[in-house]
């Protein structure tokens, strides 16, 4: 079995050392290429912490999403000392055909035990 691939044992230990190695160098310069059930994503690993500010701000700055911001801002239920169970994606899009969505990228959550391939590396698209 290829190292990123997922057998019937879980999830990949080595894509949970990965994660976890974000988490604990709080690095957000890692590309990672998923294959989850429908869908291809593609986009930089970054810290929960990091991905959750991100967030926060993002929803902070609009009139209508302004009250879910504190969701964000408050330590998620995922423990420090307990290995990674999601996988926080920036600058992460959707692959579909020859496109990417979103353009600019967007911020993404994936559990890791979905994951039922992945490579180091952004996949590229073509715009046209």
């Amino acid at each position: 079995m290829l190292p990123g691939c997922r057998g019937h044992g879980g999830p990949d230990g080595l894509l949970v050392d990965i994660a976890a190695m974000v988490e604990s160098e709080h690095s957000n310069q890692m590309p990672l290429t998923v294959v989850v059930p429908g869908a291809v994503i593609t986009g930089r690993l970054a810290p929960q912490s990091l991905w959750r500010e991100r967030i926060a701000e993002v929803l902070a700055a609009s009139d209508h999403l302004k009250p879910f911001a504190g969701l964000f801002t408050t330590p998620g239920p995922d423990s420090a000392a307990a290995p990674p169970t999601h996988l926080h994606l920036h600058l992460a899009r959707i692959l579909q055909g020859s496109y990417g969505l979103p353009h600019t990228g967007g911020m993404y959550r994936i559990a890791i035990a979905d994951i039922s391939s992945w490579t180091v590396g952004d996949l590229s698209y073509t715009d046209q």
